[in-house]
């Protein structure tokens, strides 16, 4: 008997009726051999401080860095019931081994390790690796079991990198918090990303636009227009020099053109097209996404590889064969296969690019979900666009000068669509659809227009008679960032600071870049506007107080590049982690010498009264109300030794009222003697720069000054 543990419980049961366990027991399916079960997504995370120390529920910098020494997990309460399942099936004396199929990546790897070191199992442990949930990939990918031990790279990458994560947020997160008295919540990858936002618009807004003209002749169908102008008045003399005037063409030049075709998807492009073409977050993509292939027509979701190997050349041959059965807009027109062309066995690690299934083909692909459609079609159309012929047309480029200006046109002949063709076909189909609540399917994203020259156009051919006219442009600024845009300003950030061949490049993965945009937008940080995504006031703030190594997406994809050579055995794990506490530990450093001033940027500090030394305003502060001046050493401490027999604090009352009279009435001081409160005057009085303080009782209780002593 043995175990298999899925990531969840729709993957759990697709297996189970492949292995044949298809009797459903309490948080399992039960076979003559096996037994299935799952988790539900991550079961366990690291916990937060104050489960290591009660005094980390209060947060205070002077308890930073928070470091631990064994890390612990802490489980949500909706999921205790499920991992009291899986550790019961765990420590079975019955059970041979457990398989771990958990997704075939780095969080896959995570959920299972979590789970049993929870249980504190000792089964051996064998690796189910398989990029699709079609029966026959998953029968394959039993026949080919790996011992776990093979991917135990890949899960120290999964703990490292989960443990930096913590290290950084938690850190980072309460140092900056505490000094600034507002809450900044930093990322490690979240916050390189806000920074990119942030620097996009500031040159959005900082962008001064400028006028520039352009004069454009007509003639015999040619329109041909000058190069930018500066001035409106040299623009209005060309137009008159040019008007009605003849123009001659002074050189032509053909050129025939090609256009290969794309690349297959990884998750990033697709979720790019899809934000591009219909409007979706990445978020909704990778849902969508994930949904198709627990329903088994699409392979796996988070892949980062564009191509498949040579060994599935048979296999998509035989998915071209069945592409026209499930992409309605192909029946106009026949599948190429070029299959070669995407095949690269060295471009393919983990998984290969996103294909549709075979078993697609027996699906009613109409009674899908709208969006699971249109990811579906994509994942279809991409397929037969990468095998098929380029395009091909041949380019006109001609000047025409006329009274010693120059002006210019272009025009394209298409020879051979292509796979232009098939784009086209697919973007006029998804038209038709009009997605409900969004724009037009496709809008501004059409194929490049074919603009044709007239026929019979020679060297040294003159037109009579040209019309002239000018028009003005303006500079445009930068474009804000929309969710494609800022993927694929995430997947090559850092690029220039890595060398040429470096495999692992940008902010975060393929599997985590949709919920880094998320945490983004529900953190208040960045917004959506339409389809752009904009920094908030907030996030504005955040970036313009932290360093710029927090805020560097070349560290953080360098980072992303040492969990690369982790995953390959090429990198010590201890060694990444110790980066990470040197750098947190130079947060803190810098964070101690963060001015008093610079900590109030966010407050506007409302004086509480007078210095009674030196007359500057005084300032509540975290832990006492403070002289403004520099030179001046005044302070009240809230918690001062003269008070703390009371058991009091010096609140803000307090401070106004000792700074304005001298003196101020309290009702609840404590008598350690007596056991029991009473009212009193606290009298201050101010030697050397420091508080001094006494009571002064009513006079129906003897009145007279009594308890002097110190402010601290």
């Amino acid at each position: 008997m043995y175990l298999v543990i899925g990531e969840k419980p729709s993957v759990a049961k697709a297996l189970a009726k492949v292995l044949k366990a298809e009797k459903k027991e309490d948080g399992h399916f039960a076979g003559e051999d096996c037994l299935v079960s799952w988790c539900f997504g991550h079961l366990a995370e690291y916990a937060p401080p104050e489960t290591y120390d009660e005094r980390y529920g209060k947060w205070d910098f002077d308890d930073l860095p928070i470091i631990p020494k064994n890390w612990e997990l802490l489980v949500a309460k909706d999921k205790k019931g499920q991992l009291s399942v899986l550790t019961k099936l765990l420590n079975r004396r019955d059970m041979t081994h457990v398989v771990n199929a958990c997704d075939a990546g780095r969080e896959g790897e995570l959920i299972f390790k979590r789970v049993y070191d929870l249980s504190g199992s000792t089964l051996p442990v064998k690796r189910l690796w398989t990029s699709s949930m079609e029966e026959g990939a998953i029968r394959e990918g039993f026949a080919n079991l790996k011992d776990g031990s093979a991917y135990e790279n890949l899960c120290e990458a999964a703990v490292c990198r989960a443990k930096a994560d913590w290290l950084i947020g938690m850190n980072a997160t309460r140092a900056f918090t505490t000094k600034y008295y507002k809450r900044l919540t930093v990322g490690r990858v979240q916050t390189p990303t806000l920074a990119m936002l942030v620097e996009r618009q500031e040159a959005i807004d900082g962008f001064a636009k400028e006028a520039y003209y352009k004069v454009a002749v007509h003639g015999n169908g040619i329109c041909a227009v000058s190069e930018n102008i500066k001035e409106e008045t040299d623009g209005i003399s060309i137009v008159e020099q040019c008007q009605g005037k003849p123009a001659v063409v002074s050189a032509i030049e053909k050129n025939r053109k090609k256009s290969k075709p794309p690349k297959l998807y990884d998750l990033t492009t697709l979720q790019r097209e899809a934000n591009r073409i219909f409007g979706y977050t990445a978020q909704e993509t990778l849902r969508e996404l994930q949904a198709l292939y627990e329903a088994k027509l699409v392979t796996y979701p988070r892949t980062d590889s564009k191509y498949i190997t040579a060994d599935m050349e048979r296999t998509v041959m035989g998915l071209l064969e069945l592409l026209p059965e499930m992409l309605p807009f192909l029946q106009a027109g026949p599948v190429g296969g070029d299959v070669g062309r995407i095949i690269d066995n060295d471009k393919v690690s983990d998984h290969h690019a996103l294909l549709p299934t075979k078993e697609a083909v027996n699906k009613d692909l109409g009674k899908l979900p709208e969006k699971q459609r249109h990811i579906f079609y994509l994942v279809g159309q991409r397929l037969a666009q990468a095998v098929s012929e380029e395009c091909i047309y041949e380019e006109t480029a001609l000047s025409l000068c006329c009274e010693g200006h120059t002006f210019f046109a272009k025009g394209k002949t298409l020879v051979q669509p292509g796979y232009k063709g098939m784009e086209d076909r697919f973007r006029r189909y998804v038209q038709k659809e009009k997605p409900a609540g969004r724009e037009k399917a496709g809008e501004g994203d059409a194929a490049e227009d074919i603009v044709s020259l007239p026929d019979g156009l020679c060297e040294g051919m003159e037109i009579p008679k040209v019309t002239a006219q000018s028009s003005r442009h303006f500079t445009s600024p930068p474009k804000a960032y929309t969710e494609d845009t800022l993927l694929a300003a995430m997947e090559r950030a850092g690029s220039q600071a890595f060398e040429e061949g470096t495999e692992k490049k940008g902010l975060g993965t393929p599997a985590t870049r949709a919920s880094i945009i998320e945490k983004l937008v529900s953190s208040g940080y960045a917004e959506r506007s339409g389809k752009q995504i904009l920094p908030t006031a907030d996030g504005k703030e955040l970036i313009a107080v932290l360093p710029d190594y927090i805020k560097s997406a070349a560290m953080t994809a360098e980072w992303e590049n040492k969990l690369l050579l982790m995953e390959k055995g090429q990198m010590d794990g201890g060694a990444f982690l110790r980066g990470i506490t040197g750098l947190v530990e130079q947060v803190l450093e810098e964070c101690s010498a963060i001015s008093e001033d610079e900590q109030y940027r966010f407050h506007t500090r409302e004086s509480v009264g007078i210095c009674p030394v030196c007359g500057n305003p005084v300032y509540e502060g975290k832990k006492n109300f403070y002289c403004g001046s520099r030179e001046c050493s005044f302070s009240l401490w809230k918690e001062n030794r003269y008070f703390a027999g009371m058991k009091k604090t010096v609140d803000k009352k307090m401070a106004v009222d000792l700074l304005k009279n001298g003196r101020t009435h309290v009702e609840d001081l404590y008598s350690q003697k007596k056991g029991e409160t009473f009212a009193a005057d606290v009298l201050m009085k101010t030697e050397d720069g420091r508080a001094s303080f006494s009571l002064e009782f009513p006079k129906k209780k003897g009145g007279g000054k009594s308890g002097r002593g110190t402010g601290k």
